[in-house]
């Protein structure tokens, strides 16, 4: 496996071994099923991971996008996703997202 352009990280809210956050609570696993397909579906360079806690419970969903360092919050639906991944390969990113 060549290395990844991007590393996707999402949070699901795992603090030890019980979800306890907002972001498996508001949809973070079926955020991570969308993204799994459309990163496939765009033929995206990319490797996708769930996380424990990002520490950022009151903004969730979390996820995060390396190497550019883009930590988006509050993503909660597929047009979402749809924007992030389509700024992403534009080579920027998506502000309306982004946690500051």
């Amino acid at each position: 496996m060549e290395k990844p352009d991007y590393h996707i990280l999402v949070c699901m809210s795992f603090r030890g071994l019980e979800p306890k956050g907002k972001c498996i609570k508001q949809g973070g696993g079926e955020l991570l099923q969308y993204l799994e397909s459309e990163i496939a579906d765009r033929g995206l360079n990319a490797f996708l991971s769930s996380t424990g806690c990002l520490q950022f419970c009151d903004q969730g969903p979390v996820m995060v996008i390396y190497p550019q360092g883009y930590w988006y919050g509050e993503i909660t639906d597929e047009d979402q996703i749809d924007e992030i991944l389509d700024a992403l390969e534009e080579g920027k990113a998506a502000e309306e997202y982004l946690l500051a």
